[in-house]
């Protein structure tokens, strides 16, 4: 059943949210699917206070914030339908609007910044093994009829795999990205830019794709081209993906994020340093790369539960 749709809220505050969000785009360099759900997000809490409170809410009246207006913001939210795993990101994107308001419009909300949100199970990521990454690899590449495309898909996959990239992040290679070197330099998320080491079969999948490229591109066209010569939609990707898990029998987590997972989860298994992985995936904070300790903890548990007598009573 479809959420019923939230107020609008002031023109005062739709002023104040379009030069946050133009901020956040042209200073932090968020991404537009950022922009797109923090201005959801923001614009249906700030028009649920519009409505709540009777009247216009500029700078002024939003550092007037109490908690128990949040507290009702929250359960009109959830009364929406709204999870909680959903709640607490958009109680993130109401908290960083306002730490701007604090600091470019001199209108603090102390209410705003001491308030918690509701209590989330940590999710831990699904990666594939290595025999289902490689065997999805594999399949991606049989299924294209056109060889340039199976190449073209192949590579990017194997970017996802071999180099921890998103796939926005490999989609948004240029041609003179090309040839890879041993180490390709990545913007990701915030603008934070990143070096991340090329394996020989990475640098090799994206040539062989390029070796049979029916198009001549510019340096500054997308590496990655869709069939008619334009940048390649990521869903193609998507779906390839999703042709090539149902024909192997893996669930519908074996998406191409998971690849990334996959990437991070099997460095870590092998030994690698935490540090190190949060830099290789372009993770701000160490906190964000630690859920990896979980999945590797997990899987310890799934063998010992297999494997160990006690465990079996």
């Amino acid at each position: 059943m479809k959420a019923p749709d939230r107020p609008a809220p002031s023109e005062g505050a739709v002023a104040l949210l379009g030069d946050w969000l133009a901020q956040l785009s042209a200073v932090r360099g968020a991404s537009p699917r950022t922009i797109t759900a923090y201005r959801r997000d923001v614009s249906g809490y700030l028009g649920f206070l519009a409505l709540h409170e009777g009247g216009p809410m500029g700078a002024e009246a939003l550092a007037r914030v109490a908690v128990p207006d949040l507290r009702a913001w929250m359960a009109a939210e959830r009364a929406r339908g709204l999870s909680a795993r959903s709640l607490a990101r958009a109680l993130s994107a109401v908290k960083s609007f306002h730490s701007w308001l604090a600091e470019a419009r001199g209108a603090p909300a102390p209410a705003v910044s001491a308030t918690r949100g509701p209590r989330t199970k940590q999710r831990l990521p699904r990666p594939v093994s290595p025999d289902a990454a490689r065997a999805l690899l594999a399949a991606v590449e049989a299924q294209a009829e056109e060889p340039w495309i199976a190449a073209r898909d192949l590579a990017v996959l194997t970017l996802l795999y071999g180099a921890g990239l998103r796939i926005s992040e490999a989609l948004g290679l240029r041609q003179s990205d090309a040839p890879l070197g041993e180490t390709l330099r990545i913007t990701g998320k915030g603008g934070r830019e990143r070096l991340v080491p090329v394996l020989p079969v990475a640098a090799r999948a994206v040539e062989d794709y390029r070796a049979l490229l029916p198009y001549a591109p510019g340096p500054e066209a997308p590496l990655f081209l869709g069939a008619k010569g334009g940048p390649l939609n990521p869903r193609l990707v998507q779906k390839a993906m999703q042709t090539a898990r149902t024909a192997l029998g893996l669930p519908a987590t074996a998406s191409p994020h998971a690849l990334r997972h996959s990437f991070a989860t099997h460095l870590l298994e092998a030994g690698g340093d935490l540090r190190a992985i949060q830099e290789l995936l372009g993770h701000a904070s160490l906190a964000t790369t630690q859920v990896y300790t979980g999945v590797d903890q997990a899987r310890l548990m799934e063998v010992y539960e297999r494997a160990h007598p006690k465990a079996r009573g």
